[in-house]
């Protein structure tokens, strides 16, 4: 199975977030299919194309519990932001907020970027160090994952940070709350997974 599609972003912006630098993706209709198995393992398609939570999904990989550490919180008005082209459905002004979801005992296990209302976060995320998942649940607000994109690239930020070698996998998604757009999520996870879900193809 082929799908090279373009990359949404442009990489020759400066982008104050890691998109990876694409080396191959797939859409939406990819991910509904999934891939082959020599592509990417059974294991890993589970957590990449699943629609559950990647916090739960590594907490019960890892047996600890899944912690934030929050690296940016910008304004970002209403720019693109170099972010998939979902974003157009996220109402302005927007908010990007980075983070690094890891072990309690420190071992980094992925990076995400999302995209929010601005005049609406904090209602949301009212600890803004919590995984989403975790404050979304607490609030027992029902959600919809919609997976969209799934890539495979590069990224030396990625590296230095997991201090893994790449290319790495990530995926875009947007969670639908109450039937209208609540945030865009872009997820990198580390190889380190691997000790966990096996080889990724």
């Amino acid at each position: 199975m082929t799908a090279n599609l373009k990359p949404y972003h442009k990489t020759t912006l400066a982008h104050q977030w890691h998109a990876l630098d694409i080396v191959w993706q797939g859409d939406e209709d990819v991910v509904k299919r999934g891939l082959p198995h020599d592509m990417l393992s059974p294991a890993w398609q589970i957590l990449l194309l699943g629609d559950g939570s990647p916090t739960r999904h590594l907490q019960l990989l890892t047996t600890e519990k899944t912690e934030v550490d929050l690296i940016d919180m910008s304004p970002i008005g209403s720019e693109d932001d170099g972010a998939p082209p979902q974003i157009e459905i996220v109402p302005e002004p927007r908010l990007r907020r980075q983070v690094w979801l890891r072990t309690a005992s420190g071992q980094r296990l992925a990076y995400a970027t999302s995209w929010w209302d601005a005049n609406h976060v904090d209602e949301y995320l009212q600890n803004r160090s919590l995984p989403i998942w975790e404050s979304l649940s607490r609030l027992h607000t029902e959600l919809y994952r919609d997976i969209q994109g799934i890539y495979y690239g590069h990224s030396p930020a990625l590296e230095e940070a997991f201090k893994e070698k790449g290319p790495f996998w990530g995926r875009h998604y947007l969670f639908w709350h109450d039937r209208k757009p609540l945030t865009l999520i872009y997820e990198v996870f580390s190889p380190y997974l691997s000790k966990y879900l096996g080889p990724m193809s």
